[in-house]
This record gives structure tokens, sequence and C-alpha cells, in this order.
């Protein structure tokens, strides 16, 4: 069948990427002598589509999957999607509100609700794999997981009541639960990571206001405030303990305005003398670095002595004041009990002075809400245990980071790693296996039918009990997803062939989240590192080296550009640009370049089928004799070893570079032009070996 003269890739890209597909081509296999080679695809989020970062993520996975495959190995690129609590339940809730049935979930009922989501995965959760599919990855798609399937479920369950029932060198439970600061979005009513917080530049104020001491009123210590609102649940003022303004007041009393309550003066290093008037309020259940100045100090006297310790919380979960405050501000919403503190001081004469001011205020990624640090009850994991050995794997080179730099940053975060926050207040997820007996003691068990065995050996008898009604951080089970995607809790062959996986190839802003996250639960449950080696990929910016975003419409859409100038283009030109440390900067004109290199590799094709180079399986190129082709033979297998070496060391840019200098100069420019002149002669024998040659070559 002829070629079209004109490359279209739309008409072309399709029909063979089915054809793999439906070949098998993806598929791997488990009982294969060849050697095993596997990369975990990060999970895209089921409510997501395409954009340039997945683009170029999965571009890379996909070149050392066919590489691997070419080198005869037995490649698993393991699939799926992630439920994405938070989003996939917004995305629910508004297509109600949508309706117009003025339904609240709470209402609906929680089995009603998740009935409803899994209608919507079903008919919508897809897009981003048909997606994917566009962009050529080669997944071996039959093997595709959900982080909600019945067995993941099962390996999620598993881990947290193996967990809980594990304790660290102290006799600790690994997971447990305590009151802490959390990320509240007060719109959504949930705690939220720190990776699902914007922090945002606005334009506000700097409050300084004066709160007297106690022993004598007509003087003051001066602190500066954000938000003025959280001076009501203060719980002392920190000083330097080196600085000399202070430290006479070191021990002594301050009487809280509006509160009238006496708070201490301590001292503590995180007040810094050079910032503001160096003394610092501490409201320690509505501020992170408070609360940890709290820590030291919880049980010095002067704390233990308060109402809560020192430890009040001014919030309801709707970010209300709460009974907690004077009867004045109690109900009021965060922001109108601000200005009426502002009032209040500012006729006591308490206000100092105001600082217009610029600053990071963190939101809601999804909400949009300015999230509060709220002290609630929530379930944690001992992070730091788990990550000892996990540091230790990669001080010994077990799991090496390339570039290698960010191992430093994987180091900055697990050695300073704090309790994981790991439970949410939304119903789209995995339920925390947890049951309350009536008297609040807790059972944990993989079904409620050993929940109801326990309660029975501890009361003695039937009782009822009520299930914790939270879900898991979806991080929790994505951490699993090296193992649990291919049989954990079981012994699968698929878990003896492919774990631990070859390497991980994602983007620096999720090592924390998500990298060191797996390689805690893979050393923990697997006791090996779920990968050998972590690739962290570039950012994708635009052509001006600007982060791409909706508000400054630079987004580049990859579906748009594939349309456009078709998938080969685009793939190309991001493996071209992956230069390691180095954000890509992406112009239009880079990939139309790149467009024109798929249109040599055609007419190359167009060259090849006019003069009958057809492929001849028994062909053996060392055994060519014309000067030519035994030059370019030599010359492929020189650009073969380079590439090798190249993609062996995830140097996508340096191999794209000598496959494109290959492809363009010596194979089309040189040898097709030295080669016409055979193809036009009388010597059937070296015209043969010519066509033989070019179409090994192609």
């Amino acid at each position: 069948m002829p070629i079209d003269k004109a490359y279209n890739p739309a008409a072309t890209e399709a029909k063979i990427y089915d054809r793999w597909e439906q070949s098998g081509a993806f598929a791997c296999d488990v009982t294969s002598k060849a050697a095993p080679y596997c990369i975990m695809m990060p999970p895209p989020n089921v409510t997501g589509s395409l954009h340039m970062g997945h683009a170029l993520s999965y571009t890379l996975q996909d070149i050392l999957c066919r590489y691997q495959r070419m080198r005869g190995k037995d490649v698993l690129w393991q699939p799926g999607t992630d439920h994405a609590g938070i989003a996939t339940q917004m995305m629910v809730e508004r297509q109600i509100a949508a309706e117009g049935k003025n339904e609240s979930r709470r209402e609906m009922g929680r089995e009603k609700f998740l009935d409803r989501v899994w209608r919507w995965k079903e008919q919508s959760g897809g897009t981003i794999t048909k997606q994917l599919r566009r962009l050529g990855a080669s997944c071996d798609w039959g093997r595709e997981r959900f982080t909600m399937d019945k067995d993941l479920n099962r390996a999620v369950v598993r881990a947290f009541v193996t967990l809980y029932n594990t304790k660290n060198a102290e006799g600790k439970r690994l997971i447990y639960k305590d009151k802490r600061l959390v990320n509240w979005d007060p719109k959504l009513l949930t705690a939220v990571s720190d990776l699902e917080v914007d922090q945002r530049e606005v334009k506000g104020h700097m409050w300084h206001f004066r709160y007297p001491l106690a022993a004598d009123p007509s003087k003051y210590v001066c602190i500066a405030t954000t938000r003025p609102e959280t001076m009501l649940g203060d719980g002392a003022v920190a000083v330097n303990p080196n600085d000399e303004r202070y430290k006479h007041l070191i021990g002594k009393l301050a009487t809280l305005p509006l509160a009238n309550r006496q708070i201490p003066i301590i001292a503590d290093e995180h007040a810094d003398p050079e910032k503001g008037s160096g003394a610092v309020k501490i409201t320690a259940a509505h501020d992170f670095n408070d609360f940890e100045v709290w820590q030291r100090h919880r049980d010095k006297d002067y704390f233990k002595t308060q109402k809560d310790g020192g430890l009040i919380n001014l919030f309801d979960a709707h970010a209300r004041m709460n009974g907690n405050v004077p009867e004045q501000y109690r109900g009021l919403d965060r922001f109108e009990a601000r200005k009426r503190v502002i009032a209040d001081l500012e006729t006591l004469g308490l206000v100092d002075k105001i600082e217009n001011i610029t600053h990071a205020v963190p939101h809601g990624d999804r909400s949009g809400v300015v999230i509060e640090p709220w002290l609630s009850e929530q379930w944690y994991c001992d992070a730091k245990t788990l990550a000892a050995p996990a540091i230790a794997a990669v001080e010994k080179g077990a799991t090496q980071f390339v570039p290698a730099q960010w191992a430093n940053t994987y180091y900055a975060w697990m050695r300073n790693i704090e309790p994981w926050c790991i439970s949410r207040q939304l119903w789209w997820g995995h339920q925390i296996p947890a049951w309350y007996g009536p008297d609040g003691k807790i059972f944990v068990a993989e079904s409620e039918e050993d929940a109801r065995a326990e309660a029975q050996k501890t009361y003695g008898k039937t009782v009822e009990l009520k299930r914790d009604e939270d879900v898991l951080d979806t991080w929790f089970s994505s951490a699993l997803w090296p193992f649990s995607t291919i049989g954990w809790p079981d012994k699968t062959p698929e878990l003896a062939r492919y774990y631990p996986t070859d390497v991980l190839v994602t983007g620096f802003d999720i090592i924390f989240f998500w990298v060191a996250r797996m390689m805690m639960m893979g050393l923990h449950f697997m006791k090996d590192v779920p990968f050998k080696a972590v690739y962290i990929h570039a950012l994708v910016r635009d052509e001006k080296g600007q982060k791409m975003s909706k508000t400054k419409g630079n987004v580049i859409d990859p579906l748009d550009i594939i349309d456009k100038y078709g998938c080969d283009a685009l793939r190309f030109t991001l493996a071209n640009m992956s230069t390691p440390g180095r954000d890509i900067r992406l112009a239009p004109s880079r990939i139309e370049g790149n467009r024109n290199f798929a249109t040599k590799l055609w007419n190359a094709a167009r060259y090849c089928q006019m003069n009958e180079c057809a492929w001849d399986a028994s062909f053996d190129p060392a055994k060519v004799t014309n000067t030519v082709n035994k030059w370019i033979v030599h010359s492929l297998r020189d650009a073969g070893d380079i590439v090798t070496s190249y993609l062996d060391e995830f140097r996508f840019d340096m191999a794209s570079s000598v496959i494109y200098g290959f492809v363009w100069n010596n194979f089309c420019d040189w040898y097709l032009e030295f080669t016409k002149p055979i193809l036009a002669g009388t010597d059937e024998t070296e015209k043969a070996e010519t066509r033989a040659t070019t179409a090994w070559l192609f």
C-alpha cells in the first residue's frame, strides 16, 4: 500500500497505537526467562486531564520502557489512577448542586453519596487514561489499577492495622490518635496536606499591639501580628533569651487585653531580635511555629496552670469564634472578629501602629479560602521512626537520586520530619478501619466482625460500635503503590518478580509527599527499597521561563499540540529539552521544528518504498561490501552505542540529539544521497545490497 505523500499524524498515530495495544506489545510476562524491568506510573488523579507536566513525565517513562523492551527485557510499566479524595468529592458535590436538588451529601447519606461517586468514576473517570494513549504511553493497560480497587483497599487496611499494632523503640504505636495542629480548610471542613495549600502573596497589614505588664500596667511589651483575632488565644509572649531589651521581663506576666488573662513572658530562640519588636505572641493552637514553642515549654508551671495548658482553640470547624473567647466575639466569623478586636483595642489605646505589608497567606488550592492552622484530633503516623531506614537506604546507595543533588532535598525533609496526619474529614476514600465502643475505646481491625469480636472480649458482652467516619489521606494509599498494585499483601509471582522496581520518574515537588512515603512503606512492609533510582525531571515552563498558569493565560495544552503537530513532535521536543537541572522553556516553534523531523522520517519511508527497499529478515549487516554501506552500518552502530550510554545515564537530551543528528545528517542527507547513483545504476548486486541495507537501517 503506497505511503501518502503528506505526513498526517492524526491519520496515522491512533491506528499505529491501536495495533500495538491490541497485539499485546505492551504486556509483561511474569513467566518470562528474560530479565525483568519495572516502572511504576505515578498515578494521575482520576479527575484529571493531561497537562504538560504529565506529558513530560510519561514521555520519559515511555522512552525507558520501550528502550528496555528493545534490549530484550520483560518490561512492566504499571499504570493506574488515584482516587483523589478531595478533588473527586468536590466534583461530584458540584454536579449534585448543579442538578438543583439542594441536597447535601450529609442529607443523601454516606452510602448513597458514595454510590454516586462510583457511578461518576465508571462514566467519566477514564479521561486521562484515554489521553495517555494519545500521548503514546506503552503501559501494560491490562494491569491498570485504581487506588480504590477492592484489592488495593485490602492492602491499605492491612497496612493501617499492622502499623497500629506495631510499636516504636519507645513503646508507642506507629499509628495513633493525637491532638495537634493541621492545615484546616473551613470550607471543605477537612484537614489538608501541605501540597494542597497554595501560598498566595496578598496585601495586608501588620498590627502592633501593646500588652500591659501585670505588675505595672503603665508599661507594656509590644507584639506584632497579621491575625489580630488569634490574640484571644495567646498563651505567652516569647522573647529571645539573648535580647538585652527584654531579659529583665523573662518570667514576668503580661495582661492579655480583651481576654483579661495573665500570660507569662518566656525565653525562646523562636523570637528574633531583628524582626519587629523582638517580642512574639504565642498562640499555640493556631500557629505551627507557636505550637513548637509550646511543645518545648508545655511542662513548665506557667503553662500547666493556664486554661487548657496554654493551648486554647478559638475556632469551630467553620472558622467561627467558639466558646473559648469572651462572649462579645462568640459566633463571629474569623474576619469579622478581626475587625471587632482591632476596634476594641483601638478604643483601649493599645494599638501601637499599623503597617501595610505584602505577605504570603495560605489558601486551599481547591476551595480558594484561607487555610487555618487548627487544633483538632486526628490520626497520625510516626513518620520519624519510618524515616530512619529510608534515610539510611539513600545514604548507602540502595536508591539513588538523579540528578544526585535532589538527595539533599530528600534528606532535609526526612531528617526534620514531623508526625504525618493521615486522616481526612471526607467520605470518598479508604475509610479508617477503627471502631469506637460506648466508652470511646478504640478497636482497630481489618473488618467490623473482627472489631466486634475484640469488643466482646473487652466488655464481656455485645455492645454497639460506631465506625470512624474519616478516610485516609490519599498519599497513604499511594505510598503502597509499588507493591499493592502487584499483589501485596499476598505473595504473588508479580511481587516476587518486579519488586523492587527499577526507576521512578517524577517531579521534585512530590519528593516528600510521595517518594519519601513510598520509601518508608516499602522498607517497612517489603524490607527493601521500592525503586533503585529516582529520576527527578524538570518543570515545563513557557518560552519566557514563567510557570504555566490559567490566570496568566500561558498554559500550553499537550492535546492541542498533538492535534496540531502530532504526538511524536511533542514527545521528541520534551525529550530533547530534558537537560538535568534545567527547566524546560517550551516554545511552539521548537515543537514545529521537531514536526519537521517527523516529516523527514516520513519522507525517508516514502523514499524507501519508491526505491523498493524492502525489509529482509535474513539481511546480515556484517556482510555488506560496498564502502558507503559499510560506513552507514558502522555509523549506526556507533550512534546506537552512544544513545545506549546516554539513556543508561538518563540523559534524554543528549540521546535525542544523537538520534536527530544521525537520522537527519548521516542517514537522510548523506547516505540516501550517496546511494541514489547506486540505485539508479546497473550493478544489480550493489543495488540489492543497498536496498537491503537501507531497509534494515530504516
